[in-house]
């Protein structure tokens, strides 16, 4: 029988798994949170073979959980149950410590075989998610931004011109001009729309 801990800020979520895994003789639940601090405090307690671990949640989220729990010693596996498949939200948690990273969508049996196999240290990802690393991995290594490029980058997200960019980091517009445009390059992009929307997906900006 595999033990397991639930964590996901919505109780209605958080029912419904119970009840799925509740009827299935194959499995345990030992408990349940409601943010990623519950979790720590409830893996620690309880020491699951498997947590099911939401991202985004409130006062702690799942990847300060995840990487929490590693730093104390948590030896159980984490598989994410998330609703986003961003670059954003799947390689922190992948590199954080995850075993797997599964879509909510996913079918009833589908999470079950995923929980199975994480109990036993397999890696774990939904076609979606395994598709998009894919394309990461295949991409060509490209020069990071530094960290003026990125404050530039940021004012832009907020709608600031380049002239209201310059007069808050108290550059010249030209300077941001040019860092924008060492940001074109690096981000293979061609305008600021494209320069911002690429920043999100690749975790470079967050929400």
């Amino acid at each position: 029988m595999i033990s397991l801990l639930i964590v996901d800020d919505h109780p209605v979520v958080r029912d419904g798994l119970r009840g799925m895994f509740t009827a299935d003789p194959r499995f345990e639940v030992l408990g349940e949170a409601g943010d990623g601090a519950e979790a720590i405090a409830a893996g620690e307690r309880l020491r699951p073979d498997v947590i099911l671990m939401d991202l985004r949640m409130p006062r702690t989220d799942g990847v300060t959980a995840i990487k929490e729990l590693t730093r104390r010693g948590v030896r159980s596996r984490v598989l994410v149950l998330t609703t986003y498949d961003t670059d954003s939200d799947v390689l922190p948690a992948i590199e954080a410590g995850a075993t797997g990273y599964l879509l909510k969508d996913a079918p009833r049996e589908e999470l079950f075989r995923a929980v199975e196999a994480a109990a036993q240290g397999q890696a774990v990802l939904s076609p979606a998610v395994a598709s998009r690393l894919m394309h990461q991995i295949r991409q060509p290594a490209s020069e990071p931004l530094s960290q003026r490029e990125l404050e530039v980058l940021a004012l832009i997200a907020k709608g600031s011109t380049n002239r209201e960019a310059a007069r808050q980091l108290f550059i010249s517009e030209a300077t941001v001009k040019t860092h924008l445009l060492h940001v074109y390059a690096k981000l293979g992009v061609t305008d600021r729309a494209s320069a911002v929307a690429t920043a999100f997906s690749r975790g470079y900006l967050t929400p």
